[in-house]
């Protein structure tokens, strides 16, 4: 499912337009990013935790050439399930 096929399911079980549903997406989406950015997690009970994390500097190989290259540290987004969803999905 993609961004407009969600925006549709959101429109037709609202019973609201998609303009006002593909709105709301976006606001979602935005403040999930920005609690992110602010270094907060983002937790829907059931469905699953966002979080940020930091990847340490490694070192790795280009698959290609079999060469040692550098990776630098960086942050990372982590999603955890939460418990119903995976109750769910082992059904």
């Amino acid at each position: 499912m993609n961004k407009a096929a969600l925006v549709q399911k959101i429109a037709q079980d609202a019973c609201i337009t998609r303009s006002a549903a593909a709105t709301a997406m976006d606001s979602f989406i935005e403040g999930i990013t920005h609690s992110l950015k602010k270094g907060q997690r983002v937790t829907l009970v059931g469905f699953g935790t966002f979080a940020m994390s930091r990847r340490k500097a490694r070192t790795g190989r280009n698959p290609q050439t079999g060469e040692t290259i550098k990776i630098k540290a960086r942050k990372a987004v982590r999603f955890k399930a939460g418990k119903q969803l995976v109750d769910w999905m082992n059904k």
